[in-house]
């Protein structure tokens, strides 16, 4: 079995006037340690298949299988505890909490698993000076750059060293020099620790280094 496994997965979803199909019959296999890119039009589920691996929305039908277990049939406890053991989620919009500050920000997941704050806070800078982001530490999200948030925000995804990130088109809303620098820290999170990437994007620097691209076009069984 791959490390990641879609089996005949269907997803729709109901709004007040209809039904509206996303997957149907999805097969698809992710080996451990593979950085993978996913491409394809907008609006046709590139996002939502990430959400499928991290937990967020659960399929109506098939199974999701995630190193031997199968993510479909977890409960909710189960699915809080999988995603924030095993999954570092970098957004698009950077989803930094804006009551919090830098360290707070990046302490979250580590706080959740149960660390004490005092090493927490130890090991939030050690992921600050990764990003270059020791300076702003007790800067509030309101006061930081757009690259400067979504360094924060990849600190905040590698802190718990997981087995996965999902990025969801994370040089998106970048200049090119932090783009280069989310690029690089993606390349190297899967190259140092044999983390498992998918990474939804157009941007060509992201496509070119990973092993292989997904196009949703052509994985979707959607009529």
């Amino acid at each position: 079995m791959s490390f990641i496994e879609f089996k005949e997965v269907d997803l729709t979803f109901q709004t007040k006037v209809q039904r509206i199909p996303i997957f149907k019959g999805l097969n698809l296999e992710i080996e451990k340690g593979e950085f993978i890119t996913i491409a394809g039009p907008s609006g046709k589920g590139k996002s939502t298949l990430l959400n499928l691996v991290s937990g967020f929305v659960k399929p109506t039908g098939g199974e999701i299988w995630v190193d031997g277990k199968n993510l479909s049939k977890m409960n909710d406890t189960q699915v809080c505890d999988y995603r924030n053991k095993r999954i570092g989620y970098i957004f698009q919009t950077f989803n930094l909490i804006q009551q919090f500050n830098v360290r707070d920000n990046v302490a979250v997941p580590l706080l959740l698993s149960g660390m004490k704050k005092k090493q927490a806070y130890e090991k939030v800078e050690e992921l600050l000076d990764k990003v270059g982001m020791t300076n702003r530490i007790l800067e509030y999200p309101r006061t930081l750059s757009g690259g400067e948030q979504q360094r924060v925000a990849f600190a905040r995804a590698i802190a718990n060293n997981p087995d996965i990130i999902l990025a969801d088109e994370p040089t998106g809303n970048l200049d090119t020099k932090n783009g280069e620098l989310i690029v690089n820290l993606l390349m190297e999170a899967n190259k140092e620790n044999g983390t498992t990437v998918l990474c939804v994007s157009h941007d060509e620097r992201i496509i070119e280094k990973g092993q292989r691209t997904i196009l949703i076009e052509e994985i979707t069984c959607v009529e």
